[in-house]
């Protein structure tokens, strides 16, 4: 050995506990142990889910009330249950001034079409009331005993008051010969139009 090389340092004897590193200039300096928080955090996160649970209670229950306030029922009657009565039905009854709408109307002809075998009937309807108005008129039609075979109907709109026209009101199906017409209804209603 002598090539002048320096002997090697003698080894240094290890210790059972290794040494701390040198702590970072920039990390936090040490305090004592820090203890673990998570009893607080699940408390508050339990107690900030009640907290939002009872605002959505207290707002579901506002509005309810106040929904129940603007469908307030009538109140509750005391008197022992009767049964219901029925009203007589409205009926227009003729003025004095203005005639019954079915004498304004007359049949003019009662026919049977020979080929087809339908009854027809010819009205003319006059306007005896002081209005425009406008008619429907409703005809049966009778067999040789009476009995209705079949039912037509008519309509005049806007018929000044005074004035006239003529319509022809058809049956619909076969009816037997010697059928006779009749009126069977007549409405009259006030109306605007001058067509007729």
């Amino acid at each position: 050995m002598s090539d002048n090389f320096p002997p090697p340092p003698p080894e240094q004897p290890q210790s059972e506990y290794p040494v701390p590193a040198q702590p970072s200039p920039w990390a936090a300096p040490p305090g004592p142990p820090q203890k673990q928080r998570t009893g607080l955090i699940v408390t508050l996160a339990v107690g900030g889910g009640l907290i939002v649970a009872g605002a959505v209670v207290a707002l579901v229950h506002t509005a309810m009330s106040s929904v129940q306030d603007s469908i307030a029922l009538p109140p509750r009657s005391e008197a022992p249950y009767s049964e219901p009565y029925e009203e007589e039905p409205y009926a227009e009854e003729p003025s004095a001034a203005e005639p019954d709408a079915k004498e304004d109307v007359t049949i003019i002809s009662c026919t049977r079409d020979p080929q087809i075998g339908w009854q027809s009937a010819k009205v003319k309807v006059v306007n005896g009331s002081s209005t425009t108005a406008s008619y429907t008129i409703m005809m049966e039609f009778l067999d040789e005993e009476g009995v209705q075979v079949a039912e037509g109907g008519a309509g005049v709109v806007g018929l000044e008051p005074g004035g006239s026209a003529v319509k022809k009101a058809q049956g619909v199906g076969e009816v037997p010969r010697g059928t006779t017409c009749r009126i069977s209804d007549v409405w009259r209603t006030p109306s605007d139009r001058g067509e007729s």
